[in-house]
């Protein structure tokens, strides 16, 4: 801790490093004019387009590039089309896509809610997305009308300072893999990035708070109180008192962000804002080998062509599909000491198990001798059992130990009550498809395409 350091408190250590990364993450005046006249004549194009349409719509910027407050080299431009609240679903997304394919003539067609088309312009990354022009008020007809309200929100309390306390926040979330409320990050979204800041006044307020927070943690910025929620952070939308901005972020991005709040404020690094592509090396087979060795435990991985859908939809499926497995595991008796699932081209369904093999045995306990009607129900059940031993007495209770119907639980993955475990729809047609199942040592044949994957297994605070 440096001189003048109380045990929550921003010495002079820690401002060296928030300025180092301000050097790094604060756009300089070329990329900002940049951004603004790209913008401005993508703007242009979309007005003309409109205007060439029988409809009556706009076109406004979002995001953290409207606000001020992307990082440097970030080139991503968001413009929302705004088309009235009356008009039907489907003439939105063919006025939308039309629109979209005449300004990004080389871009393509991506699925949210409704299509959108994403291209580049001038070196940037665009996104052309269609929404209802709704007051705030008024209930949404989709999932992004809410955006501009954000925005307008935002604009409006995001001055300079603040932006440059958000692209601080920015990379220490995604120095420390908690950025991103996609469904395989499940972590922080830049707008609630924006409201933390807002609620707790700078980077510095963010990280003494997230330090002591005692979850639930509820934060209602507009005093809203009008829903509950469980979630482990709470943070009631200002445009929408329905909304809990922070219910995609996991128990568990949620505790991150509280370790390492606290880890920078003992001791600040400029480690803990490294991109995790540059903090993380991918394991090779050897390193892998010797965490198995060190282990003692038996891993077993199913893999499988992974099926062709946004990482939104193929995520919660995995994990909806590797829950039911570990139930099922569970269930026959076999003890999971972590699990976790890897896409890329191929997919993987990870469980680590304390031990892969069983007897063949399994005891079964009874009620007490002493409780006549359930002791004499489970005393017959049993005794006709000519494979079973017993049922015989064990201290007061009767007890039968009889065959297990899986000994080994690579046996049971590859057999086909793995399709009764409550697998994610499309997990479950890729897995019916083909799929392999790698035990123990064979695992080390993942380091090639999940080498980085393995590395936050094995390794998961480095």
């Amino acid at each position: 801790m440096s001189e003048g350091d109380s045990g929550d408190g921003f010495g002079s250590e820690h401002r060296m490093v928030i300025k180092q990364i301000r050097d790094q993450v604060d756009p300089d005046a070329a990329e900002r004019e940049a951004m603004r006249q790209a913008t401005g004549r993508l703007r242009d194009r979309v007005i003309t387009e409109i205007e060439s349409l029988s409809v009556n719509a706009d076109v406004i910027q979002v995001g953290s590039t409207a606000r001020g407050t992307w990082l440097a080299g970030d080139r991503d431009i968001d413009l929302f089309i705004r088309f009235p609240a009356d008009l039907n679903r489907e003439a939105l997304e063919e006025y939308g896509l039309r629109i979209g394919n005449a300004v990004l003539p080389s871009g393509h067609e991506e699925y949210a809610e409704h299509p959108y088309i994403t291209g580049r312009f001038e070196g940037f990354e665009i996104d052309l997305v269609p929404c209802y022009n709704i007051d705030a008020g008024s209930e949404l007809q989709s999932a992004v009308d809410r955006t501009p309200h954000h925005n307008r929100y935002l604009q409006t309390r995001i001055d300079e300072t603040a932006a440059a306390a958000v692209r601080v926040l920015k990379k220490f979330l995604k120095g420390t893999r908690v950025y991103g409320s996609d469904l395989r990050t499940r972590g922080f979204s830049g707008y609630l990035t924006e409201l933390l800041v807002m609620e707790y006044g700078d980077f510095e307020g963010v990280l003494k708070a997230a330090a002591k927070w005692q979850p639930p943690i509820e934060i209602d910025p507009e005093e809203h109180a009008t829903a509950t929620h469980d979630d482990p952070l709470i943070v009631v939308d200002p445009t929408d008192p329905t909304r809990n901005v922070a219910a995609v972020c996991s128990a568990t991005n949620v505790s991150r962000l509280q370790h390492y709040a606290r880890q920078f404020l003992t001791k600040p690094t400029q480690t803990y804002f490294e991109s995790p592509a540059e903090a993380t090396v991918g394991m090779d087979a050897e390193t892998l080998q010797s965490h198995l060795q060190r282990r003692g435990t038996s891993p077993i991985a199913l893999v499988f062509d992974s099926p062709d859908i946004v990482d939104d939809q193929l995520y919660p499926q995995l994990q909806k599909s590797i829950q039911g497995i570990q139930t099922a595991l569970e269930t026959e008796g076999f003890d999971i000491v972590r699990t976790a699932t890897f896409a890329d081209d191929k997919a993987v369904l990870f469980i680590e198990l304390m031990h892969r093999y069983h007897p063949t045995i399994e005891r079964h306990t009874g009620p007490p001798v002493a409780v006549r009607e359930h002791a004499g129900e489970f005393y017959t059940a049993y005794d006709s059992d000519s494979e079973a031993y017993g049922p015989f007495i064990d201290g007061d209770r009767y007890v039968v130990e009889r065959e297990r119907t899986w000994t080994d639980a690579a046996a049971f993955l590859r057999s086909g009550s793995i399709f009764s475990v409550g697998l994610g729809a499309q997990i479950e047609e890729a897995l019916a498809n083909t799929y392999t199942v790698l035990v123990e040592d064979e695992i080390t044949a993942l380091t090639s395409e999940f080498g980085e994957s393995l590395t936050q297994y094995f390794e998961p605070m480095a």
